[in-house]
């Protein structure tokens, strides 16, 4: 199965962003929009996956 990071760094507080988007049967691929929201700042971050974002694990 392909993973995503489960959590990035907010870009506005540097607080722990977590994901939101679950993820598709077939797994996630380059170009898929995933979504986190960071639990300081409440910010949602929409983040277009490349191929270097998903890693097999």
């Amino acid at each position: 199965m392909t993973n995503v990071p489960a959590e990035i760094v907010c870009v506005d507080c540097g607080g722990e962003c977590r994901l939101l988007s679950y993820p598709p049967e077939e797994g996630f691929r380059g170009g898929d929009i995933v979504a986190y929201r960071c639990v300081d700042c409440l910010d949602r971050w929409d983040v277009e996956l490349t191929d270097d974002d998903i890693s097999d694990r």
